[in-house]
């Protein structure tokens, strides 16, 4: 696409005093998402080495980081192309909000973060929600891929969500989007996209999500490693079990970022190849690192953002 990269503007200071005020609830939410956890995470920790736990913190900041590179693709479709620091400032930021309840925070906080580059409020929201669309849709297809890996029991627990993959792929094909997003701003009675959906655009978002489900199912394997015997079928199980428990806990939206939820989940889908003690480990230490990974991402935006500036 030939669209022009936006550029900052300074924001007003009341505007600045409010993301204040919001950064410190994130940080608030975030503080005590890990003081919940940390009780029964710490008598664990013994049983992963410092090094396992570097290993698998690497691989879930690289999925994040490809599901940072998924929405900036999709955004760009849209008609907001953004330069990679001021993609981040907006993304990693705005990811933030996904640790207090309701799942409208992230998307208010990208839009709010995105009027600094001049990207059209809709471009924002509907980018967030064609992000969500192909990171569910990739992550059922994945899921699906490992099933006959994840047992009888699994398969059986989480049928529902075999049955969600064929409406999220019909969803995600560009002219179905399309159409979704412009009747969407009709009823919103808000101008149309500055820019439609392509097949190549919707097919690289995609390679980038699927890179990221790799990732994270690498950090589970690398866990799993440190308590039982590992074998190369292992990797596709913890990335298919993975990819399950993270569309179970995004579908039923009852915690914070599917807390609790994907936990239950991932204990369950994993228990074909790990005890339910180790099993619990792993979900418990992953849950752990995915709050880390999330907040060093947003630092990082920080103090890259303000250089940029």
């Amino acid at each position: 696409m030939a669209e022009q990269l936006l550029t900052a503007r300074r924001p007003p200071r009341w505007r600045a005093a409010v993301r204040l005020t919001v950064l410190a609830g994130f940080a608030g939410a975030l503080a005590w998402s890990l003081r919940a956890q940390w009780g029964a995470v710490r008598p664990l920790l013994g049983e992963l080495s410092v090094l396992s736990l570097g290993a698998a913190l690497a691989a879930v900041a690289g999925g994040i980081l490809a599901t940072f590179q998924c929405w900036r693709t999709i955004l760009a479709e849209l008609g907001g192309r953004l330069p990679v620091t001021a993609g981040a400032r907006v993304f990693f930021l705005g990811q933030l909000g996904k640790y207090l309840p309701g799942s409208v925070w992230p998307v208010m906080a990208r839009m709010e973060l995105g009027r600094d580059y001049q990207v059209p409020e809709r471009a924002s929201g509907a980018a967030v929600g064609v992000f969500l669309l192909v990171v569910v849709g990739t992550g059922l297809a994945v899921a699906a891929a490992a099933a006959p890996l994840l047992g009888p029991d699994a398969t059986h627990a989480y049928w529902w969500l075999l049955a969600v993959l064929p409406v999220a792929l019909l969803a995600a094909t560009p002219p179905v989007t399309n159409r979704l997003l412009g009747a969407g701003l009709r009823l919103a009675r808000r101008p149309p996209l500055p820019a439609p959906l392509s097949a190549r655009g919707m097919l690289h978002a995609g390679g980038w999500a699927l890179v990221c489900w790799l990732a994270y199912g690498l950090h589970i394997w690398v866990l799993a490693a440190q308590l039982t015997a590992v074998e190369l079928p292992l990797l596709a199980l913890a990335s298919g079990a993975f990819a399950a428990a993270w569309c179970a806990g995004f579908l039923l939206v009852v915690a914070p970022a599917g807390a609790g939820v994907r936990e239950a989940a991932l204990v369950l889908l994993l228990s074909g190849a790990l005890t339910r003690p180790q099993a619990t480990v792993v979900a418990v230490v992953s849950r752990l690192l995915f709050v880390l990974g999330d907040l060093g991402w947003a630092g990082v935006a920080l103090l890259v953002g303000r250089r940029a500036r």
